[in-house]
């Protein structure tokens, strides 16, 4: 009875060392997941660009990717091939804004909801992964 108390005591012990490092794998996974879901969407606005001569309207948003809208009457899509692609790991919608000069930026609020605009380079600016801590 005593050996299966201290096994049972190890198996506690290593398994409240190891949850924080799984879950630190987690996290990560869906943050590399978020950039690499934000790259595919930049090619996807990058081909509606090419062929409607301007990015998608803040109104008609990134859904113009996966639907046509009237504001672009050569749409040739859809670019992406689901409307699921428009959620970041964590379930809520990419973020997408259109400057008036006509540069966009995409970004994911992240784990907390609630982000910071951030991109994570100078070199990204406009076409970024927010880094939402």
């Amino acid at each position: 009875m005593l050996e299966l108390l201290v096994v049972m005591g190890i198996l506690a012990a290593l398994t409240a060392m190891a949850t924080p490092q799984v879950m630190g794998y987690f996290g990560k996974a869906k943050t590399q997941s978020a950039q690499l879901q934000i790259e595919n969407i930049n090619t996807a606005l990058e081909m509606y660009y090419v062929e409607n001569g301007s990015y998608p309207s803040p109104s008609a948003g990134l859904r113009a990717l996966v639907e046509a809208t009237p504001e672009a009457p050569r749409w040739n899509g859809p670019y992406l091939k689901n409307a699921k692609t428009l959620l970041d790991p964590w379930g809520r919608p990419y973020q997408y804004t259109v400057s008036e000069q006509g540069e966009y930026n995409v970004y994911s609020l992240g784990p907390t909801g609630k982000g910071t605009k951030k991109p994570t380079s100078a070199a990204n600016a406009g076409r970024s992964w927010a880094d939402n801590g």
